[in-house]
């Protein structure tokens, strides 16, 4: 078979062999440390810290852990801190001028860029991690569970463990991202979205074949085909671009005189969804908030009305406000990572421009039309995918763990570190003249 072959080849190249154990090694260190239990917690009484942490929010930032957050593991904070690390030092180079000074700075301004993300981290961990400690007794661990008790030497302790825990998690990721293959902060996260998914299946599977009346086998396939399309739609989501046309001009002597000669047409491509999952990572964070001005107004209609609607992950009034949120967002994110100045300029210096429009500003406004163009469809996609799983929860019954793979971060982060990844093993096998991961054909032969 063409696919066999093809990982045949994957073997013959020794550096991608050596990259891929590399990455597999240090994904299974990560897996590993997320079922160590904190020092002075006993693992045999976390079973309700664990149901309690299935659903909602909770649910969703225990998939992102890999079941680390539920396990009380050293690695429980997950690598979720550098990622909000990372969104506040994007967010704060737009109003800072160091920090634009360092983003134009090239690689040695990105190398304090990255230092100053690190040390970020580990002042969000700081505050994060005595959070996490004080929410366990709350989130169902019993008094008897803490061997050493809940005194300053276990929080001290503890706090110093889930830093270094989520910084080792950050170094993993550095270094697959130098060392091995793909992106290494991305690749921990959807490591541990996939580590849930199994069970999700099978509580879910568990819940149509024995419950009697909920579907039985055919529901299961239905369901299956559901998410397959899904999956098909996300890498729609994640590979769609609107190839813009660029006309590049050269210059050639011939007979003693230079003149200009076009080039060939090359494309420009803007991609239909350039913000990511950033919009829906965003969105999240901000539906936290009427649940908490719901608690400050206490048991009046509004406070309650406010507690019971967005309380409910997967309810209509917390899924169509987030899905507006999600349209605001990715426009809002798309202008600040899309510099469309910038873009018209490189052009231009370039020699570059696009047939029909003027170089310079009247580029830049073209480019900045057709981005938003494609955004508003790009975004109401991305708000389509991130609110299914209230759907398939709602109108099929799917149970909530399992329904969080239909859409949302979690499908959206697996389909692109896959595709992210695919790419660069196919880059290494073309280079080496074999045939690619993501496309069929002749294998090439290298020229002598």
């Amino acid at each position: 078979m063409k696919f066999i072959e093809t990982l045949k080849n994957v073997w013959k190249i020794t550096e991608l062999k050596d990259r891929i154990m590399l990455t597999l090694g240090l994904l299974l260190v990560y897996r590993f440390g997320a079922q160590v239990v904190l020092p002075g917690i006993d693992a045999s009484q976390l079973g309700e810290l664990a149901s309690n942490t299935d659903q909602g929010i909770l649910g969703l930032l225990n998939a992102f852990t890999g079941g680390a957050f539920a396990n009380a593991s050293v690695f429980a904070l997950g690598i979720m801190p550098y990622i909000s690390a990372s969104i506040v030092v994007q967010l704060m180079g737009i109003a800072i001028p160091y920090l634009q000074k360092l983003q134009k700075d090239g690689a040695s301004g990105q190398k304090k860029i990255t230092q100053i993300t690190r040390w970020l981290t580990i002042a969000i961990c700081l505050v994060q991690a005595p959070g996490y400690l004080a929410s366990l007794p709350a989130l169902g661990i019993p008094t008897s569970a803490f061997l050493l008790g809940t005194g300053t030497m276990f929080y001290v302790s503890s706090v110093i463990i889930l830093v270094t825990g989520c910084v080792f998690a950050m170094w993993l990721g550095e270094k697959i991202t130098d060392k091995g293959i793909g992106n290494g902060i991305s690749l921990l996260i959807m490591v541990g979205i996939i580590a849930r998914m199994p069970a999700s299946f099978v509580q879910n599977f568990a819940s149509r074949v024995e419950g009697g009346g909920n579907g039985g086998l055919m529901m299961v396939l239905i369901e299956l085909v559901i998410w397959f399309v899904i999956i098909l739609l996300s890498i729609m989501l994640v590979m769609g671009v609107r190839k813009i046309a660029v006309q590049y001009a050269r210059r050639t002597a011939s007979g003693g005189y230079e003149k200009n000669v076009f080039g060939s047409r090359q494309f420009l491509p803007l991609k239909l969804n350039a913000s990511g999952v950033m919009p829906i990572i965003f969105a999240q964070a901000i539906m936290f908030v009427p649940t908490l001005i719901g608690k400050g107004l206490g048991e009046g209609p509004v406070g309650q009305w406010l507690q019971t609607n967005f309380n409910d992950f997967f309810g209509l009034w917390y899924n169509i406000v987030f899905g507006l949120l999600i349209i605001v967002f990715t426009y809002f994110y798309t202008a600040i990572t899309v510099p469309t100045n910038k873009m018209a300029d490189d052009l231009k210096r370039s020699g570059g421009f696009i047939p029909g429009i003027r170089p310079g500003t009247e580029t830049s406004e073209y480019l900045d039309k057709i981005m938003s163009q494609i955004t508003l469809p790009g975004s109401i996609f991305l708000a389509m995918i991130a609110v299914f799983p209230a759907v398939v929860v709602k109108l099929m019954g799917v149970q909530d763990g399992w329904a969080l793979f239909f859409g949302g971060t979690s499908l959206l982060i697996m389909v692109g570190v896959a595709i992210d990844t695919m790419q660069q093993v196919n880059s290494y096998l073309l280079n080496k003249h074999y045939d690619g991961l993501m496309k069929t054909g002749k294998n090439r032969k290298a020229i002598a």
